[in-house]
């Protein structure tokens, strides 16, 4: 069986877990992984083989708001240099002959030096976090990641369009389940209508599970609230099952009526491809988020009228998006690695 190492960002957990289903649709390929911090757990949880030394920057988030973003992004940078160091270490050692990455910028310019074909897999092709003086160090970093970008063999892009030059469209990148919606409902013992809460890998989303949780108690209809709490909450709240840190996200959210989340767009895919309603709150400054929160038409805002919008979503009926992203995505790998 053929190995190839695949970086994958460990910054929130909805790199890896596209990359998870990408890579159950490969065949005769073995992916060796390389990441850290929640992603790490979710692949250990799953017996995948993986190097888990990647110690990605926090977030600041207060009351749902990204601080010192500038500050953010000087942590970045450090990280970024000390990744470098770790894949040269690792694909010194590796041999390997193709590496996918998952937005692992230091990983790509280590291997397009060594002449190694690369694949990058993403959906942002440039960041804004940043305004003011810190701009221009921010407009430094996306020029060198333009570069990295335009010398990848193929860059993946999950969503739908037409492709150009070396990037490729391949729709929305989620994980399959072999299980129906009813037989997923009695696994997880659903009763009632089930509303999922779930925030990601960091704990950046704390403000998001009290507001939903205040919102949900104040309407008047016999609900269940499932609480995903993630690798790095240990706070404890009242009225919720807590299913803590869980490798089948994908699975609850098709169980679930409704699911409630930060606006990342590994979760809001899983969302539509299972046709759960969904309510996609993000961060504030927080350009990605806040992008892909205006695409299903929410901003940050909501936060603060989510009794009424929970209400509304509870009786919208369920709309399964069908996408082959994911096998697409695999066909891309195996026909470079051949």
């Amino acid at each position: 069986m053929t190995r190839f190492d695949f970086f994958s960002s460990p910054i929130g957990l909805g790199h890896v877990t596209r990359d998870i289903a990408i890579t159950n649709n490969l065949q005769d390929l073995q992916a060796n992984f390389v990441t850290g911090s929640g992603a790490a757990k979710i692949l250990k949880k799953i017996n995948w083989q993986v190097d888990d030394v990647y110690n990605p920057p926090s977030f600041i988030v207060e009351n749902g708001s990204l601080k010192n973003p500038a500050k953010w992004l000087w942590n970045y940078y450090k990280y970024y240099k000390d990744c470098k160091n770790i894949s040269e270490s690792i694909l010194q050692k590796s041999n390997s002959n193709l590496v996918v990455s998952d937005e692992d910028f230091a990983s790509l310019t280590v291997a397009q030096e060594k002449k190694i074909p690369t694949i990058l897999v993403t959906d942002i092709l440039e960041t804004h976090f940043t305004k003011g003086l810190a701009s221009f160090i921010e407009k430094k970093m996306n020029k060198s990641m333009n570069e990295i970008i335009k010398k990848c063999d193929v860059v993946i892009l999950p969503e739908n369009g037409d492709d150009y030059e070396n990037i490729k469209k391949v729709g929305p990148i989620v994980r399959e389940t072999q299980h129906t919606r009813e037989e997923l409902r009695d696994k997880f013992e659903f009763k009632k209508k089930t509303i999922v809460i779930s925030i990601g890998g960091t704990d950046a989303g704390l403000f998001l599970i009290q507001k939903a949780i205040d919102a949900i108690s104040k309407i008047d209809q016999d609900l269940e609230i499932i609480l995903v709490s993630g690798p790095s909450v240990s706070k404890k709240f009242e009225n919720v099952r807590n299913f803590g840190f869980v490798e089948n996200l994908h699975e609850l959210i098709y169980a679930a009526d409704l699911v409630i989340s930060l606006a990342g767009k590994s979760t809001i895919d899983e969302a539509k491809a299972y046709g759960t309603p969904g309510i996609f709150i993000p961060i504030k400054g927080h350009f990605e988020q806040e992008d892909n929160a205006r695409d299903e038409g929410y901003e940050f805002q909501d936060v603060f009228r989510l009794e009424k919008i929970i209400s509304s979503k509870l009786e919208e009926k369920r709309n399964q998006v069908n996408t082959e992203g994911a096998k697409k995505a695999a066909e891309i790998i195996q026909k470079i690695i051949k």
